[in-house]
């Protein structure tokens, strides 16, 4: 099943996601989650962009990267993720998001990561993120906790984008995936 994304300016993007009870059957979840990310062209999806305020999200990171980059991406889903630390040099990267279309930013972000998880089979991992796919952990862990990309924005740089922002919430967008906006 293919979901519709929820578009900037619903609520459920700005609360914090509650855990899932461990041995809960999420199977399907994840392969819906992961077959809409993929029909949106999306590298990342948590589950509150598709109006499901629990702990999970999904990445794509193979996506981002070129046969000649050091770092292998990763097809994996998250469940009940906690980032224990975030550490190395940040680096600025422009960011967009399958809630925000049409809206990019650039976002400055550490480049490692050390995050505890369950897995889809609900085995307890603990592993080391670096670069890229530190980086799509961070954003969609971030939706987790109700932060969006462009919370990071401020002053000019926000004031830049909130007509776009605005018109996102009224659907005044054009995309490729089936979305919900709040003002429409």
């Amino acid at each position: 099943m293919i979901y519709p994304i929820v578009a900037y300016g619903n609520p459920i993007l700005k609360k914090e996601a509650e855990e899932i009870h461990e041995g809960e059957e999420v199977q399907n979840l994840i392969e819906d989650m992961f077959s809409t990310m993929d029909h949106a062209s999306g590298v990342g999806l948590a589950a509150p962009q598709i109006n499901k305020g629990i702990r999970l999200f999904v990445i794509d990171s193979t996506l981002m990267l070129d046969e000649q980059d050091e770092e292998k991406g990763i097809r994996r889903a998250f469940i009940n993720p906690i980032i224990l630390d975030e550490y190395g040099d940040h680096f600025g990267f422009e960011e967009g998001c399958l809630s925000i279309p049409d809206v990019r930013a650039e976002i400055i972000r550490p480049e490692k990561l050390t995050i505890e998880y369950f897995d889809e089979n609900w085995n307890l991992k603990e592993e080391e993120f670096t670069g890229m796919t530190a980086r799509v952990i961070q954003h969609e862990y971030d939706h987790l906790e109700g932060i969006l990309f462009v919370d990071y924005l401020k002053g000019l740089k926000k004031r830049l984008v909130q007509s776009k922002l605005i018109d996102v919430s009224k659907g005044k967008v054009s995309t490729d995936y089936r979305m919900i906006y709040p003002l429409k």
